[in-house]
């Protein structure tokens, strides 16, 4: 019985045997029921120590499926506010090669304070967030922000994903241009509309409202660093704002009323007019009054006549009367 389980086969040739490099099969994680492990985490150092890093996998051989186990793809970043965008990234990085083990690196919060300011979330949430995204196999905390040789022997990296626009540092244009020179760079595409900057911008764009729903949610002025009377007057605008909604509330409700009364009395006409024109139609009601009514008339001027005057009217001619004829001698 085939396990289900991925599983990989050895660097030998024959391949006779499914696993590690050293014949030990590895431990994998079951994505659908726990989080990716973190690189410090047993079951990480695990996989690690299976891969035999000494053979380099050209995109050739990983393109192709060949490289005898599965090519350790890497993925850097921030990852604030974790949205569609990084998913979608991290969903190539994955899908770059038939088999990839994909390995994502999060700077902490020191590094990522000092070279892009501030974040929403803080490390801790900012690794949790990755270690639950589906493509994601292993999780690096206070990633470096430049990756030296020393970094990627250890984590024993085959190619680095990231898109394609240079990422600038202080001491050098591109700080993944080395690794571009080595040929271990494969590139994913941004996804357009989306990211942690624009996410922020919506909520400052609409700061007051979320202030607003967040007091009436129950903090405080203080834990949303809000002074005493700024919170007074968004309280205020809130309950005018209510007074508006239900103004339009009731406005609807009526106009929806009206053109329902209006439907129904343009149905009632209708209906009315159709009734009074048929009324008088050629087989309506009134001629059909009208033509009892006159025959009526018409028969009480001119009764019908009975039997016997119908008999004494009758055209024929009387009988002839028929006389005696005069002899010579009287009839006694």
């Amino acid at each position: 019985m085939s396990s289900r389980k991925r599983s990989w086969s050895s660097g030998d040739e024959d391949g006779a045997q499914e696993g590690t490099s050293s014949g030990t099969p590895a431990k994998r994680r079951q994505t659908c029921c726990s989080p990716a492990p973190l690189a410090t985490d047993p079951l990480a150092k695990i996989e690690r120590d299976s891969v035999d890093y000494s053979i380099r996998i050209t995109k050739q051989m990983a393109e192709s499926g060949k490289a005898g186990r599965s090519v350790r793809v890497y993925a850097d970043g921030i990852y604030d506010m974790f949205h569609s965008g990084h998913a979608r990234q991290l969903m190539q990085a994955k899908a770059v090669f038939p088999n990839v083990y994909l390995i994502v690196g999060v700077c902490n919060d020191e590094l990522t304070h000092a070279r892009k300011g501030r974040t929403v979330m803080n490390e801790k949430e900012r690794y949790e967030a990755l270690r639950h995204c589906r493509y994601v196999d292993e999780v690096v905390t206070d990633a470096p922000w430049s990756l030296t040789d020393e970094y990627l022997n250890y984590h024993k990296i085959d190619f680095v994903a990231h898109d394609d626009i240079p990422y600038g540092a202080t001491d050098a244009d591109d700080v993944y241009s080395h690794i571009k020179a080595r040929g271990m760079f494969v590139a994913t595409q941004r996804t357009e509309g989306i990211s942690t900057t624009d996410v922020i911008a919506r909520i400052i764009k609409d700061y007051d409202m979320y202030v607003r729903r967040n007091l009436e949610r129950g903090y405080t002025a203080k834990e949303l660093n809000v002074s005493y009377m700024r919170e007074k007057k968004l309280l205020l605008q809130e309950k005018v704002d209510k007074v508006k909604a239900k103004k339009d509330e009731i406005i609807e409700k009526w106009t929806d009323r009206r053109d329902e009364m209006i439907q129904k009395w343009e149905d009632k006409s209708r209906e009315f007019v159709g009734n009074f024109l048929d009324m008088f139609s050629r087989d309506g009601a009134i001629n059909q009054w009208w033509n009892d009514k006159k025959e009526a008339v018409v028969r009480a001027i001119s009764p019908p006549a009975s039997p016997g005057s119908m008999d004494d009217s009758d055209d024929s001619p009387p009988p002839r009367k028929r006389f005696a004829v005069a002899t010579g001698s009287d009839t006694p």
